[in-house]
C-alpha cells in the first residue's frame, strides 16, 4: 500500500506538467508553429518511451502474465454463462402469464375470498342467533315489568343486560344492539322506579309513626308483591342508600327523640283500603309530663316492633348487619340524651339517677347486646355506669368551676364589696411579713361595706378558728344533700364598729391643688395637710397620734443614735412600739368568703359522699376524692382568672394591696381549715401547696406594689435634675414643688394604704416606699462633685421638707420611722451635715454617729463641701481610716 507523499517534499513531475508548463509559460510573441512542432514531438517520444517500458516488463516475466491473461479470459466466460441463466430463472418465475409467482398469487387469491365468505357466513349465524336472544329476553323483562311482576322484572332485566354486554364484537356495533340497550335501561329505570315506590309504601318512617306493610300492591299487578321480595329486589346501591336513610330516621325520630323528649308509643296492626294488614307503631299526644325512665321503656318498644315488623323482611345478609348498625347510635343516644342531662348535681338525686343507671344497663344487656347483636365485651354504658362515680364527681367539678368563674367575673366588675378583717398581733414584735405576719391572724371579723349582696348578716362574725360562716351557705348548693352540723361563731367581747369602705379611687390624688379627702371621715381642726391627714384611724386605735418631734440639732442627734446602739433598722424601737398584744385591721374582699365557703362546701361534700356509701367501691379511687381535689382547682382558679379579669381595676394602689390581703386572708383561712378538716392525705397536701402559693401570691402582689411606687415617685424625683444648681433661685423653686409633690403622693399612698392594709404591714409598706424615695434623694445629692455654701443650705431646706414623713410612722405617741425607714437616720444626719461645720462633722465621725455612711461617701460629701485646706486633708484622712465605732 503507497503511503501518500508529505506536502513539504518535492513530487516528480510528469510528462503532461512539464509540456503544460511550457504551455502556461508561452506568450503569443514566442508561441509559433516550430515551438509547437517540438513540443509535439516531445510528446511522442515519451508515449513510445512509455510503450517500451510495457513491452520490456511483459517480456521480463512472460509466464506470469499468460496465466493472467488466461483467467481474466476464463472469468469473463464464466460472468457471461452466469448471466444469461439468471436472465432465464426471473423469465420463468416473474413472467405475467407462465411465471411461478404469477400462478402463487392467483391461487392465494381465490382461497382468501373462499376463507371470507365462511367467516362471514359464521359471524352471520352467531350474530343472528344471539340477537334472537336477546329479542326473547328483552320481550320477557318487558312482559314481566308490564305485568307489575318486579322481582322477576328485576331478573329478567338483570340477565338482559348480561346478554347484551356478551354480544360479539360485529354485533355490538350494530345499531340495533343499542337501540335494545336504550330500551332495556327504559325498562329497568321504570321497575326501580316501581320498586322505590313499593319500598316507600311498605316502610314508611316519619316523625308520626311507623307503618310496615307485608305485601305491597304497585300499578298494574293483580298480585300483591310481599315487601321481603321488594327488598331483595333492590339493587346493592339502592339497598344501601334505603337502609342508611332508614337507620338515620330511626336513630333521628324514634331513638334520640325518644330519649330527649320522654315521649310514649303505641303498637297498632289494622287493614288499609285495599284490605291489606299495615303494622304501625307511633307516638301518642299527651299532655301528661313523662319521667326519663319511662323513655327506656318506650324506646324497648320501639326496638321490639322492629325486631317483629321490620327485621324479618330484609335481605338475608342485611338481616344480621343491619340491626347491629343501630347498636352504636342507640348506646350513643342514651349516653348522650339520657344518662348524661339526667347526671344529678346534688347527692339527692343520686338514688333515683342509679335507678336509671341501673335500668339503662338492663337494657343494654337486653336489647343492644342481645336484640341488635352488638358485641357483648364491648358494653359502653355498663363501662360508663361502673365508673358512675368518677363521672358524677367530675360533672360537679365542671359545676363548682364554673360557678366560681362566674362569681370572679362578676365580683371582678364591681367595687366596694368589702369587710374589715382583723388580726391579733403576738407581743414578741413585729416579724418579717413572709414568715410571721402570715400566722398572727386568729379572729376575722366581717363588716359588709356595702349592700349585703352576698347574703352576710351584720350581726354575725367570721371566726377564723370556726368552721362557721357570715355567708349564706346555701349560695352555691355544695352541701344539698349534706347534713351540716350547727355551727356557731366565735364573737368578740365587743363588736368594733362597722367601717365603711375607703374610696381608692383617691389613693393617687396626684393634684397637690385638690384637697385631700379623707375617706373614713372629714379633717377635724385647722391643722395642715402634714398632720390633718391622720385624723381618721381606720385602724379603730383610741389614742390620737401625736405630732412629729421637731428636727434635732447635731447632738441630740448624736444622743438618739446612741440609744438605739448604733444600729439602723430601730428594732428595740419597734419592739417597745408595737410589743403590746392587739388587734389589727385590714381591708378583704367578700369575694375571698365565697371562695372559702366554697373549698369548705367541697370538702364536707366529698365527705358527705365517701361516707354516705351510695356508690360500691368498684375502683381505687374512692368515693368524694374528686370532689375534695376540686378545692385545690378553685383556688387555682381564683390566682390564675381574678388578677386577669380586673386588671384595670388592680392598677390602683389600694385596690392591688387588696388583692394581697385577700390572698393572705384565703391562706389563713386556709390554714383553719387544713386543721379542722378530715380529708385525705393527697387532698391536705394540696391544699398545702395552695396555700403556700397564696402566700408567695400575697408577698409577690405586696411588694410588687411597693415597687412600682417606688418607681413612680424616682420618676417623679428625676425632673429635679440631680438637685444641682440650687443657689438659682428658679431652679430650687422647682427642686422645692419636686420634692414637695412627693411627699404629698407618699402622704396620699399611705392615706390609700392605711385603710387597707393591717398596722404592721402599713408600716412596712410605706416605710420601704419612704426609703426608696430617701436613698433616691441620698445618692443625688452625695453625687454632686462639688456643693457651695448656699446651695448647702438649699439642699438641707430640701432635706427638712420630707421630715414631716414621721408623722406617718407614729403610734402610741412614740415615732417608729427609724424602726421602718431604714435610711432615715442617714438621711437626718445627711441634712445636718450639709450645714454643719468641719469640726462638727469631725466630732459625730468621732464618735461613731456617722456609721450609716460609707468611707467613700463621706469622703466625696466632705470634698464636695469643704475647700481644700489641710484641715480637710486631715479629715479626709481620719475618715478614711475607718470608722471609730461599729
Amino acid at each position: 500500500m503507497a503511503f501518500p507523499l508529505p506536502s513539504h517534499l518535492p513530487r516528480k513531475v510528469d510528462v503532461s506538467s512539464q509540456i503544460l508548463s511550457k504551455l502556461d509559460s508561452a506568450t503569443w510573441q514566442t508561441l509559433n508553429s516550430s515551438v509547437a512542432s517540438c513540443w509535439c514531438e516531445e510528446l511522442d517520444e515519451c508515449i513510445n518511451q512509455a510503450k517500451r517500458r510495457i513491452h520490456d516488463r511483459i517480456r521480463s516475466d512472460i509466464a506470469a502474465f499468460d496465466a493472467q491473461l488466461s483467467s481474466a479470459k476464463s472469468a469473463q466466460e464464466r460472468l457471461s454463462t452466469l448471466s444469461h441463466g439468471i436472465h432465464s430463472l426471473n423469465r420463468s418465475v416473474f413472467d405475467p402469464e407462465s411465471g411461478a409467482a404469477s400462478s402463487t398469487l392467483e391461487t392465494l387469491k381465490q382461497h382468501h375470498a373462499l376463507a371470507q365468505a365462511s367467516l362471514n357466513a359464521d359471524v352471520l349465524h352467531a350474530s343472528l342467533q344471539h340477537l334472537a336472544k336477546c329479542k326473547a329476553q328483552l320481550d320477557l323483562a318487558q312482559t314481566t315489568a308490564d305485568a307489575g311482576d318486579l322481582p322477576a322484572a328485576v331478573r329478567a332485566c338483570s340477565e338482559l343486560q348480561r346478554v347484551l354486554a356478551a354480544s360479539p364484537g360485529p354485533l355490538a356495533e350494530a345499531n340495533v344492539i343499542g337501540d335494545m340497550k336504550r330500551v332495556s335501561q327504559v325498562i329497568d329505570n321504570r321497575v326501580s322506579e316501581l320498586l322505590e315506590y313499593a319500598c316507600s309504601v311498605g316502610l314508611v318512617v316519619n316523625e308520626q309513626y311507623i307503618s310496615v306493610r307485608p305485601s305491597v300492591l304497585v300499578s298494574d299487578s293483580a298480585t300483591p308483591l310481599p315487601l321481603s321480595s321488594v327488598l331483595s329486589s333492590l339493587s346493592p346501591s339502592a339497598l344501601t342508600a334505603r337502609l342508611a336513610s332508614l337507620r338515620r330516621d330511626l336513630t333521628s325520630y324514634y331513638v334520640d327523640r325518644v330519649l330527649r323528649s320522654s315521649t310514649s308509643v303505641t303498637t297498632t296492626t289494622e287493614d288499609d283500603l285495599s284490605d291489606f294488614i299495615v303494622h304501625k307503631i307511633q307516638y301518642l299526644t299527651s299532655n301528661d309530663s313523662i319521667t326519663r325512665d319511662i323513655s327506656l321503656n318506650t324506646l324497648s318498644h320501639v326496638l321490639d316492633f322492629l325486631d317483629e315488623k321490620v327485621f324479618p323482611h330484609l335481605p338475608s345478609p342485611q338481616k344480621e348487619s343491619f340491626p347491629r348498625t343501630l347498636a352504636k347510635p342507640v348506646t350513643s343516644s342514651i349516653m348522650t340524651n339520657l344518662l348524661t342531662p339526667s347526671l344529678p348535681s346534688t347527692l339527692e338525686g343520686l338514688p333515683a339517677f342509679l335507678q336509671l343507671t341501673r335500668k339503662a344497663v338492663d337494657f343494654e344487656s337486653k336489647y343492644v347486646v342481645g336484640l341488635l347483636g352488638s358485641d357483648s365485651m364491648d358494653r359502653e354504658i355498663k363501662t360508663w355506669a361502673d365508673n358512675l362515680c368518677a363521672h358524677y364527681e367530675r360533672a360537679r367539678r365542671v359545676h363548682i368551676l364554673g360557678a366560681t368563674r362566674n362569681v370572679i367575673l362578676e365580683r371582678a366588675a364591681r367595687t366596694g364589696d368589702t369587710f374589715v378583717a382583723e388580726i391579733h398581733v403576738s407581743p414578741e414584735g413585729v416579724p418579717p411579713i413572709q414568715t410571721t405576719v402570715a400566722n398572727q391572724q386568729s379572729v376575722i371579723e366581717c363588716s359588709p361595706s356595702s349592700e349585703d349582696a352576698w347574703n352576710l348578716n351584720d350581726n354575725q362574725s367570721f371566726g377564723m378558728s370556726h368552721s362557721g360562716s357570715a355567708v349564706d351557705e346555701q349560695s352555691w348548693g355544695f352541701d344539698d344533700a349534706i347534713e351540716q352540723p350547727e355551727r356557731t361563731g366565735v364573737a368578740s367581747e365587743s363588736k368594733p364598729e362597722v367601717k365603711a369602705d375607703p374610696d381608692p379611687g383617691d389613693a393617687w390624688g396626684w393634684n397637690d391643688d385638690e384637697p385631700l379627702e379623707e375617706p373614713m371621715g372629714e379633717e377635724t381642726g385647722t391643722n395642715s395637710s402634714h398632720d390633718g391627714l391622720w385624723d381618721d384611724d381606720p385602724w379603730g386605735d383610741n389614742e390620737s397620734p401625736t405630732h412629729p418631734p421637731a428636727v434635732p440639732a447635731v447632738v441630740d442627734v448624736l444622743q438618739s443614735h446612741r440609744v438605739a446602739g448604733g444600729s439602723t433598722n430601730g428594732s428595740s424601737k419597734a419592739s417597745r412600739g408595737l410589743s403590746h398584744g392587739r388587734k389589727e385591721r385590714y381591708l378583704v374582699s367578700t369575694l375571698t368568703t365565697e371562695i372559702v365557703r366554697t373549698v369548705e362546701n367541697c370538702l364536707e361534700e366529698g365527705k358527705a359522699l365517701a361516707t354516705s356509701r351510695i356508690f360500691p367501691q368498684l375502683s381505687a379511687l374512692s368515693p368524694g376524692n374528686l370532689i375534695m381535689h376540686s378545692t385545690s382547682l378553685v383556688l387555682e382558679l381564683y390566682c390564675g382568672l381574678y388578677p386577669v379579669v380586673a386588671t384595670s381595676r388592680l392598677s390602683d394602689a389600694a385596690l392591688h394591696m387588696q388583692f394581697s390581703n385577700d390572698c393572705y386572708y384565703l391562706s389563713e383561712e386556709l390554714d383553719r381549715v387544713l386543721l379542722k378538716a378530715e380529708a385525705p392525705s393527697d387532698v391536705q397536701r394540696k391544699l398545702q401547696e395552695g396555700r403556700a402559693e397564696l402566700t408567695v401570691l400575697a408577698d409577690s402582689w405586696f411588694y410588687d406594689a411597693i415597687d412600682k411606687q417606688v418607681m413612680t415617685l424616682c420618676n417623679t424625683l428625676a425632673s429635679a435634675g440631680g438637685f444641682t444648681g440650687t443657689s438659682d433661685e428658679d431652679r430650687y423653686d422647682e427642686c422645692e414643688a419636686t420634692v414637695t409633690a412627693v411627699l404629698q403622693n407618699i402622704k396620699r399612698l399611705a392615706r390609700a394604704w392605711k385603710h387597707v392594709l393591717p398596722k404592721g404591714k402599713y408600716y412596712i409598706a410605706v416605710g420601704n416606699v419612704v426609703d426608696g424615695v430617701l436613698s433616691r434623694i441620698l445618692d443625688d445629692i452625695l453625687a454632686i462633685p462639688d456643693i457651695p455654701e448656699v446651695e448647702s443650705h438649699k439642699l438641707g431646706e430640701l432635706c427638712r421638707i420630707l421630715f414631716a414623713l414621721e408623722v406617718i410612722f407614729v403610734d402610741d405617741s412614740e415615732s417608729l420611722v427609724a424602726s421602718f425607714v431604714p435610711s432615715w437616720l442617714k438621711f437626718s444626719y445627711l441634712s445636718e451635715l450639709l450645714e454643719a461645720s468641719m469640726a462638727d462633722l469631725t466630732y459625730l465621725f468621732d464618735e461613731g454617729a456617722l456609721v450609716d455612711f460609707e468611707i467613700d461617701e463621706l469622703v466625696k460629701l466632705v470634698r464636695a463641701l469643704f475647700a481644700d485646706t489641710p484641715l480637710r486633708t486631715k479629715t479626709l484622712d481620719k475618715i478614711m481610716g475607718g470608722h471609730p465605732i461599729r
